[in-house]
């Protein structure tokens, strides 16, 4: 166990965010995370934040993961926000719990790749059921020696060698093309994804956009939540109606240049709310 006192950080707000689909709420202000072929739980109490991890691995992993190595100066970003827009200085304020995750490429990939035209419930359940198919087995030892069985997310392998009507089955309907094509262009090398991690925001959203199934929503959320490219701005339904609505149609990009992403967040989880 390992606690920490960290401003700007609700485990709660970060699991409803709609950027990672393998975190569960356990109970008031504690919530399990699989991630990067870990297991975790969070607990938090204001500011105060306890990793179910050693020192080690709160270093190794979660430190980056959520984003608390100082990279993104989330104050200094609340505090740019113009006093004249008042919707957006009430949106950062209700969700300034949020971070920008450092995810797994190929799990944003494909997770992402799910999310097309579907809800955050279905999009959890899908994900669990193919980690639980194609993904490793692994054990997490807790607190009182309990054992919690979790899966990893899938390989790109295990998803190539995967038959499409198995992945079908599990509820991903027509996005199994996607799916396929996506683990196939991995394998294959077309899509080199350590390449796709030192591409800048624009080339690294132009390869995205080459995969098939990638649309421009699903290339910045992939860019913002697992290469944290925090200028890139996914624009969804519940976005572009905030746009139009609040910022007749154009939001002031060249404001907030290098972080509209984070900005973004805050507008969505404040409009899903």
């Amino acid at each position: 166990m390992i606690t920490k006192k960290i401003r700007h950080f609700s485990i709660e707000q970060i699991c409803d965010s709609g950027q990672c689909f393998r975190m569960t709420k356990l109970d008031d202000n504690k919530v399990e995370v699989i991630a990067k072929g870990k297991y975790l739980i969070i607990t938090s109490n204001k500011d105060e934040v306890t990793f179910s991890c050693t020192k080690e691995e709160f270093e190794e992993v979660w430190k980056d993961y959520f984003d608390i190595d100082n990279s993104t100066d989330y104050e200094k970003i609340i505090n740019s926000i113009e006093t004249d827009d008042v919707y957006l200085r009430n949106a950062a304020t209700y969700g300034d719990g949020i971070r920008i995750l450092n995810q797994d490429l190929f799990e944003m990939i494909i997770s992402f790749l799910i999310s097309q035209r579907n809800n955050i419930k279905r999009i959890r359940s899908v994900i669990k059921k193919l980690c639980e198919k194609y993904g490793e087995k692994k054990i997490y030892k807790g607190e009182n020696n309990e054992e919690i069985v979790y899966y990893d997310f899938p390989t790109p392998k295990a998803l190539f060698s995967a038959d499409i009507n198995d992945i079908r089955a599990l509820g991903t309907g027509y996005r199994d093309v996607y799916i396929k094509k996506a683990a196939e262009d991995v394998v294959t090398g077309k899509l080199d994804l350590d390449k796709l991690k030192t591409l800048k925001y624009e080339e690294a959203k132009e390869t995205l956009l080459s995969l098939y199934g990638v649309g421009n929503k699903v290339a910045d959320c992939i860019c913002l939540f697992a290469l944290h490219h925090t200028d890139a701005f996914p624009m969804d339904t519940h976005i572009i109606s905030i746009v139009n609505n609040e910022y007749n149609g154009s939001f002031p990009f060249e404001k907030y240049k290098g972080y509209s992403g984070v900005l973004q967040q805050y507008m969505f989880f404040y409009d899903l709310r």
